[in-house]
């Protein structure tokens, strides 16, 4: 019987990534959402991120297996009105939660709205892949009393890859980093290595300040990850030749560091391992359970346990 390859692991969702994106290209993102942006809102004044804030109002949720979302909380300068701003809760949502959509965004609204008394408009970015999915309103209504809660949407898988190639706007670049994802997941290192060629190149096209293409282009790489982490290797070998230039992430440093601390844990894992057995034989031989705790540094629980 041929033996079946292992399938690849599903895109990995890093709550991380999108919060550093997120905040690193904000200005691109209402851009993106916005075609009159420039007039609507002040971008000299600095976008201020509420995440203590949002995570005092709103505790993180106990997430069930496979519940992957990232909030955040941002004021927003108008250029109407001097010093008036809004606020902006963005959600990016990898798949359902114990909670419906509606409703949480419905709780996120008017637990803002009632400890600034400001404006305040929603997005949900949805970066699931099940096409059906797409709520887009939060409604209640009991013995005559009717409430009714819209919030902008926008669905990654429901995207043209032409047009947001097409689109200069940085965050574009972004959203075709999560769609190919979403649209290649049983790709092997070779092909996704081609997909990540193609983005840089995309990326590349913008001609963003170093700053900020540095930040997409971390992305980009780390959305995804190589089956086989040599494979990053060649990846940066073949950036450098479309480039002419070393990539900014340091991709061997990084490889390099994170064979340094999975080293590090599988020699904790197995200096574990082994004072667990030395303990077994102890307590095998009816020595005293304190004095094998005091000669290995397990607890009383663990050697019990044995």
């Amino acid at each position: 019987m041929s033996k079946q390859k292992p399938k690849r692991k599903s895109p990995r969702r890093d709550d991380e990534l999108w919060k550093g994106i997120l905040a690193d290209v904000f200005e691109d993102f209402l851009r993106f959402f916005f075609p009159d942006a420039d007039n609507l809102f002040d971008f000299k004044k600095k976008f201020v991120f509420l995440d203590k804030e949002f995570n005092r109002l709103f505790p993180p949720e106990e997430n069930a297996a496979g519940v992957r979302f990232v909030d955040k909380l941002v004021k927003v300068h108008l250029k109407a009105g001097g010093s008036k701003f809004i606020l902006m809760h963005v959600e990016i949502q990898g798949s359902k939660g114990h909670e419906e959509l509606g409703s949480r965004m419905f709780r996120y609204f008017y637990r803002a709205k009632d400890k600034h008394n400001v404006s305040i408009t929603a997005f949900a970015i949805l970066i699931d892949d099940v096409k059906s999915y797409h709520p887009k309103i939060y409604k209640e209504e009991y013995l005559g009393t009717r409430l009714s809660y819209e919030f902008n949407t926008y669905k990654l898988l429901d995207q043209d890859e032409e047009t947001l190639r097409a689109n200069p706007n940085p965050f574009a670049v972004v959203a075709l980093t999560v769609l190919m994802a979403l649209k290649n997941k049983k790709i092997d290192d070779e092909g996704l290595k081609s997909i990540k060629m193609d983005l840089t190149s995309e990326l590349i096209k913008r001609k963003l300040d170093k700053v900020k293409h540095e930040r997409i282009m971390a992305f980009l790489v780390y959305y995804v990850n190589f089956e086989n982490p040599e494979m990053m290797i060649k990846f940066e070998e073949e950036v450098q030749k479309l480039t002419g230039r070393t990539t900014p992430m340091g991709v061997k440093e990084i490889l390099l560091d994170r064979r340094f601390k999975e080293g590090r844990q599988l020699e904790r894992a197995k200096a574990v391992e082994e004072k667990r057995t030395i303990a077994r034989n102890f307590k095998n031989k009816a020595i005293d359970l304190n004095i094998i705790a005091e000669a290995t540094g397990l607890s009383l629980e663990e050697i019990k346990s044995l």
